[in-house]
């Protein structure tokens, strides 16, 4: 959030990657929802249901809405560097670039498959340097920017591998949604 200036991050909690299979690779979708809220109590991060109380699949609809529906706000989006390996398979990839800049948070390990990425064939021509990262609500879109931060080796796919149940002690917590 400092590296952006960032007055908060919402965390969307999706119901579904169309990338992953649903029954391998992703835990039970209020599982999730509610291991977020609580890891981010305490913070200026809002988790959401906002995906799933809307229908949308795909990044790019899901942003599409949240900028039909505030439109007096700035958003930039957040996605962790090993997901850039993938980013050209997403929907209108291309399309969602052109809506928000992209902040992408460095992951230990993933620099090299990143900057090669098929997706950066066509954004290489919009990096924008990190130094300037604090200044993104000035950028043109499309824009990119890698964010070198301080490195976390903690990783979803690790965590699962360590304890692949973790999610049971989260399946009996019912709480209502947090809007945006």
């Amino acid at each position: 959030m400092e590296a952006l200036d960032l007055d908060e991050v919402w965390w969307l909690v999706s119901p579904g990657n169309p990338l992953k299979d649903r029954a391998k690779d992703m835990a039970p979708y209020a599982a999730r929802l509610a291991s977020a809220r609580v890891i981010s109590r305490r913070s200026r991060i809002r988790v959401s249901d906002f995906e799933a109380r809307n229908g949308t699949r795909y990044t790019v609809d899901t942003v599409r809405l949240l900028l039909r529906r505030w439109p007096n706000h700035r958003f930039i989006w957040l996605m962790g560097e090993d997901t850039v390996a993938q980013f050209h398979q997403w929907k209108h990839w291309r399309a969602l670039a052109r809506m928000v800049p992209i902040a992408v948070l460095s992951r230990p390990g993933y620099d090299d498959d990143a900057r090669a990425a098929r997706a950066m064939g066509w954004l290489r021509w919009f990096v924008r340097p990190a130094s300037q990262a604090q200044n993104w609500t000035e950028w043109s879109v499309p824009a990119i920017s890698f964010l070198r931060l301080p490195p976390d080796r903690i990783s979803a796919t690790k965590l699962r591998a360590r304890n692949p149940d973790w999610y049971r002690r989260f399946s009996s917590r019912r709480r209502g949604p947090v809007h945006p």
